[in-house]
């Protein structure tokens, strides 16, 4: 990396001026990041913002005060940027062009270099130690949100060669936040820092900062967003205590000792307006996210792995519960739109959306439409039409196992008692929920009989040929026809989300 930032005209030292957040982290490093950089606009910072992936264009990687850089300042960059590294490439010390994450990676610190922002948040993109971003050697404030199991192959199995891989971001004498963590990660990330003399401490949950004051309201829905939430007010503290911003940093409240000993605890403080109302104001498109158009209401997030898979469902229950309204009249149709890729286990995140009672599923791949054009910044190479399809085929097959399993009483279990009545009176189960589903080729057309023309803004002139072929999209048609309400999950894969908003929210694309 260092050789391809050297021919694109930078050095490492230049990366000091960027003033740089480095966080990682598996679930919630992105809702972390677009916390602090929001906390951050607010104090009339003009902040540098990077992150992965994109979820509708490419250009949402690199953002100037939140929001993403223009056509022409994206074209500007990257033409200069490839024609530079181009004109260099003849030196035989390197492969000839960086790959498309190191190429985003340099041109976000030429973009952000050129417009001269205060700060940059950096996103790592995966890991930490290998990651391309952490060629930064001097950042101001590192952050790691919480650890789960999730790219295996590179990372490692355990979370505790996970923890290894997230501290390589640790550098000496930079401060460095976590939140709670299990007890083997939480002590692997405690010797990183302690070996290279790195300051690591453990953020206090959300409530000691909001006792004596009133409530913090979060822009971003689901209770583990508090965890994401407390992580990055002690970033931005940090960061505006270490470039002097004293006047705004927040008083000091009594100190309390670490809950585990493990690590001493982060400053107790109370936020200033500019933090609560950066709280307030955040945004981060797929994650928790809700779109309500006439009878659908749309619940997007990205989970992808089993932690986060278990914060998008009890998400998805509570706004459900919330929605509720006691005396109204008309049904209402559970739907769920999923997909996953990679090395991820479906079958394990899709056991985990069983208690949602869905009265269909559906699987497509992450293609927008089926043909690829005007589609660029969602194509991927590296996989087949074919190979996508039969992995949908695959999602199929295991939440139809799962329904069946859960169908089938074990014979051989205890039976339970019923609750204060004799030991011998045995409850008769619940009969399970019956869901059908369904496979599509492509995100609109599953979009299409989901809505069945009752979005406002998804119209499409005619459904294809052959979307209701199958007697279970033809009769559920009817059904979706006719409900009252319609809540769709669509959760899985970030690309997925994306592709799903490109098409929800046209004005993305412009």
């Amino acid at each position: 990396m260092e050789l391809y930032l050297a021919r694109s005209g930078l050095q490492v030292e230049d990366l000091d001026q960027l003033n740089i957040i480095h966080i990682t982290g598996t679930k919630g490093k992105g809702s972390t990041c677009a916390f602090t950089e929001r906390i951050l606009r607010n104090y009339g910072l003009k902040t540098g913002f990077f992150s992965s992936p994109h979820l509708v264009q490419v250009r949402e990687r690199i953002r100037i005060n939140g929001q993403p850089i223009s056509p022409e300042l994206f074209t500007k960059h990257f033409w200069r940027l490839y024609n530079r590294l181009e004109e260099t490439k003849g030196d035989s010390s390197c492969v000839s062009m960086p790959g498309y994450f190191r190429f985003l990676t340099l041109m976000a610190f030429h973009v952000f270099l050129q417009e001269k922002v205060d700060l940059a948040v950096m996103e790592v993109g995966i890991g930490g130690a290998y990651d391309c971003t952490n060629i930064i050697r001097k950042p101001v404030v590192c952050g790691v949100s919480s650890l789960g199991i999730d790219h295996t192959g590179l990372l490692g199995e355990t979370m505790e060669k996970i923890a290894w891989q997230k501290g390589g971001i640790f550098k000496c004498g930079v401060p460095a936040f976590t939140v709670l963590q299990p007890d083997g990660p939480l002590a692997v990330l405690r010797d990183r820092a302690q070996q290279i003399s790195c300051p690591l401490y453990l953020c206090p949950p959300l409530e000691a900062l909001e006792e004596g004051g009133p409530p913090l309201t979060l822009g971003l829905e689901g209770e583990h967003q508090q965890s994401n939430a407390t992580l990055a007010l002690q970033l931005a503290r940090c960061w505006l205590q270490r470039k002097d911003h004293q006047a705004g940093i927040g008083e000091l409240k009594v100190s309390r000792p670490s809950l585990l000993g493990q690590l001493p605890l982060a400053p107790v403080f109370q936020p200033t307006s500019h933090m609560r109302h950066g709280l307030r104001d955040t945004e981060w498109l797929g994650r928790t996210q809700l779109l309500r158009r006439g009878p659908l209401t749309w619940y997007l997030d990205g989970a992808h792995t089993t932690g986060s898979m278990q914060a998008c469902v009890r998400w998805f229950r509570q706004a459900l519960h919330r929605r509720e309204r006691p005396g109204s009249s008309g049904s209402e149709v559970r739907v769920l739109l999923f997909n996953s890729t990679g090395d991820r286990d479906s079958a394990a995140l899709l056991k985990l959306l069983q208690p949602c009672q869905f009265d269909y599923a559906v699987f497509c791949p992450n293609l927008t439409e089926m043909s690829s054009m005007d589609n660029a910044d969602q194509q991927n190479f590296t996989v087949t039409l074919d190979q996508v399809l039969l992995r949908c085929l695959t999602h199929q097959q295991h939440w139809s196992r799962l329904r069946e399993e859960q169908a089938s009483p074990d014979l051989w279990s205890t039976p339970t008692p019923e609750p204060g009545g004799p030991a011998s009176l045995l409850v008769v189960p619940h009969p399970p929920h019956s869901t059908s589903s369904l496979v599509f080729s492509c995100i609109s057309h599953a979009l299409q009989w989901i809505s069945q023309g009752r979005d406002p803004v998804f119209q499409l002139p005619s459904p294809p040929r052959g979307l209701l072929a199958h007697p279970v999209a033809s009769s559920g048609a009817i059904i979706l026809q006719e409900a009252a309400a319609i809540h769709v999950l669509v959760t899985g894969s970030l690309h997925l989300v994306g592709g799903v908003l490109k098409l929800l929210e046209p004005s993305l694309s412009q």
